[in-house]
């Protein structure tokens, strides 16, 4: 099993705010609802680095078998 410490950071990024971060995998969700929730009044601001989010979804469709 794979601990916390182990788990990559997920860069978050907010076009609204000109912001980048990165974020432990673990807090991800938390962290944009967060900062949604406080600076954008819970509309969509903040969200992982679509890049990143591309690739990780290649690498998960890649592990299931769903492109071979």
């Amino acid at each position: 099993m794979t601990s916390d410490d182990e788990l990559p950071e997920i860069p978050v990024v907010c076009a609204d705010c000109d912001t980048r971060t990165a974020v432990p995998f673990s807090e991800v969700e938390d962290a944009v609802a967060r900062h949604n929730e406080q600076l954008h009044d819970g509309e969509p601001g903040a969200r992982v680095d679509p890049d990143v989010l591309d690739q990780l979804n290649d690498l998960v469709a890649e592990d299931m078998g769903l492109l071979d």
